[in-house]
């Protein structure tokens, strides 16, 4: 492990400097901060990039970008029939990699469930002319998320060492088909595919990416150099776009300096696209799930609820939305080219490059985009608070958390149905913005056959930060509006019975009996979902989700809470989890052969999914600290320091927002 920081009287300073700037800043400035972002002041103590020196080294033999930085340039057209598609099919790139990714996940599935000796049970003959698909989904969260997230994956992972041992689930990652994160679990994802697939160990261990002992706003502490250098960069980088005639966002800067503390390239690596993932080894090999982020659609003006909005899906290849209101997928490589109805205004004239990878992963979580504008402006980051003003001077307050992709690829795409027919510009916003903030709508559309989710919710929803089930009756209320578009989910209950019954406090399944389910084939085309929710294991994991810097301790203690969480204390609170776990995997292909589960997976059914039962009260996020599940005195008592630790922060920032007459 290579980080090393303490409690630095820098971030002190900052905060004090924060403050200062917050209570003096202008009215249209404060309308900028959402009611749930009272806390945004702990951004001084909070988190980002401590290094300005990555490695000189790429994995990518050719990129998108033809200019070779941040700037997309001009291209001669792609001989296609369209650059825009209706949403009536996957895209037959993707269909090639599943059929691909399947070939290396059956083995691996099998190799998983022969190690669980399951009673009456042949994963050979199981999975003869049979793929089953998995997905694993990571919600938002800031880099309590992103950090949670790991320890999932580490779990997850059959590299990490003794991840295969008796209790453990190692594997699971090798034979999911699908991984998909929004917000700070975008930030999780994306360090796997744009880093060719690496372990959580070495994200860790790396010298380059994933160091978040000082704050991405104020990265270089008191050595203002090389913080001078790293604005400086990213400053030129968002000018030399604007110069080459492409409108910016405040995404822009906030991409850029995410990728700086991601992404294992030079300067964060400025050319490097998300449509790159292509060309890693480890995609082209499949030997990584295939990787999708999530962001919501949101016009100016306008606000989204989970009822309402268009859900935007980024994959390597496309861009789109399987929702009604738009319905269409545009060819990721080629946005920012000047489109009408899917074809180029000028054949010979397109753009790459404009799909950066940082930038793709600032428009999964534009919420952060209001750090930006409260940087201080007396100092350093000053400078970059003056360029992003310039920039955004046309756009109100109320339009700061935008992602601006300018021209619009779906102009004239679906003329009597897609809101954005007539729109010059697409903007899209944080993907958790809608309540939904774990990412599961790309994996619940039937065209791709999932057979279970793991749901990985690392939400805020309670007054202690918590995870409350939120993002699940989200979309479960969702698939009754019209943006449902007939995509159906399993019944979960409502937000007070998921704290009331502690179903965040353990492994719930939900959709366990597919008869219930009203759809096609009896509801077997609907996945499991295996909902696994942040929660003190091991350590308090509840940092606020504006906490931008972690100590060396914070970060293992998360990481090893989230790994505690996936494994259930390695077996040692429930010895037969690993099998439960294969047991949900299978469980959808047994209800469509008509097979009774053995009485192993039985047991597992009666003891994980949820059974119907509500409370019926009022929904809360008022709830108790819970306490560590895997107590011991030392591990208890440095967690509960740091669990008190943010909400005395918290209360600071509530007093702070409250003298700024925000409240």
């Amino acid at each position: 492990m290579l980080y090393n920081r303490s409690l630095p009287l820098t971030a002190l300073i900052f905060t004090i400097l924060f403050t200062a700037e917050f209570i003096s800043a202008e009215s249209a400035a404060q309308e900028a901060i959402h009611d749930r972002d009272i806390d945004i002041a702990l951004a001084g103590l909070a988190g980002g990039i401590s290094h300005f020196e990555p490695q000189q080294y790429n994995v990518f033999d050719k990129r998108s970008s033809p200019t070779g930085t941040y700037t997309p340039g001009n291209v001669t057209c792609p001989n296609m029939a369209s650059l825009v598609r209706n949403a009536t099919s996957l895209a037959a790139n993707e269909t090639q990699y599943i059929e691909n990714r399947h070939a290396q996940t059956s083995p691996y599935l099998i190799e998983y469930l022969d190690r669980l000796n399951l009673t009456d049970f042949n994963a050979t003959d199981f999975l003869v002319d049979t793929n089953l698909t998995v997905g694993i989904a990571f919600s938002g969260g800031g880099y309590r998320a992103m950090l949670s997230g790991a320890g999932f994956l580490a779990a997850f992972d059959d590299r990490t060492p003794n991840a295969t041992d008796a209790g453990h689930v190692g594997g699971l990652l090798q034979s999911a088909t699908y991984i998909t994160g929004l917000s700070g679990g975008s930030w999780l994802v994306s360090s796997l595919a744009i880093n060719n697939f690496p372990t959580i160990d070495e994200l860790q261990a790396s010298e380059t990416v994933w160091d978040i002992s000082e704050s991405i706003l104020a990265p270089g502490g008191w050595q203002l150099a090389s913080t001078a250098d790293y604005y400086s960069q990213i400053i030129q980088d968002v000018d030399g776009k604007q110069e080459a005639g492409f409108r910016v966002s405040l995404t822009d800067y906030w991409g850029r300096g995410l990728a700086f503390q991601l992404f294992n390239y030079t300067d964060g690596g400025p050319s490097v696209t998300f449509s790159d993932i292509r060309n890693l080894s480890a995609y082209q090999d499949y030997s990584m799930p295939f990787p999708i982020v999530v962001a919501d659609g949101r016009p100016y003006n306008t606000n989204v609820v989970s009822l309402n909005s268009t859900v935007y899906e980024i994959n390597p290849y496309e861009i789109g939305s399987w929702d009604p209101s738009l319905y269409a997928f545009a060819v990721l490589e080629y946005i920012g080219t000047n489109m009408t109805n899917g074809h180029p205004v000028d054949n010979a004239k397109c753009v790459k490059g404009y799909d950066n990878a940082g930038f793709i992963i600032g428009t999964s979580s534009t919420l952060f985009n209001q750090f930006i504008l409260q940087l201080n402006s007396t100092g350093i980051e000053g400078i970059l608070y003056e360029a992003a003003a310039a920039v955004l001077g046309a756009l109100s307050s109320k339009e700061l958390d935008i992602s601006l992709l300018d021209p619009n690829p779906f102009y004239g795409v679906n003329r009597d149905i897609s809101y954005m027919y007539n729109e010059t510009e697409l903007t899209l916003v944080d993907g958790g913005e809608d309540n939904q903030n774990i990412p599961l709508l790309p994996l619940i559309q039937p065209v791709r056959q999932v057979d279970v989710i793991f749901a990985v919710d690392n939400s805020a929803d309670t007054n202690y930060s918590w995870p409350a089930g939120w993002s699940m009756t989200a979309t479960y209320d969702r698939q009754f509006s019209s943006q449902g578009n007939g995509t159906k989910f399993p019944a979960v209950p409502d937000r007070n019975t998921f704290v009331g019954l502690n179903l965040t406090a353990r492994p719930t399944w939900f959709g366990c009996n597919a008869s219930n389910i009203t759809g096609e084939n009896g509801g077997t085309t609907v996945p499991l979902i295996v909902y696994l929710a942040n929660h003190p294991w091991s350590y308090y994991s509840n940092t606020s989700t504006f906490q931008l810097s972690y100590e060396t301790s914070e970060v293992e203690g998360i990481i090893t809470n989230g790994y505690n969480i996936a494994t259930q204390g390695n077996g040692t609170v429930d010895s037969e989890w690993a099998k439960c776990i294969g047991c949900a995997i299978i469980h959808r292909e047994t209800e469509r052969r008509n097979s009774t589960p053995t009485a192993e997976c039985q047991a597992c059914l009666a003891k994980y999914c949820w059974d119907g039962t509500v409370i019926g009260a009022t929904a809360s996020n008022k709830t108790e600290q819970p306490g560590l599940v895997l107590a011991s005195s030392s591990t208890s008592d440095a967690a509960r320091m740091v669990a008190v630790r943010s909400v005395v922060w918290g209360a600071l920032c509530l007093g702070v927002v409250v003298a700024a007459g925000l409240l």
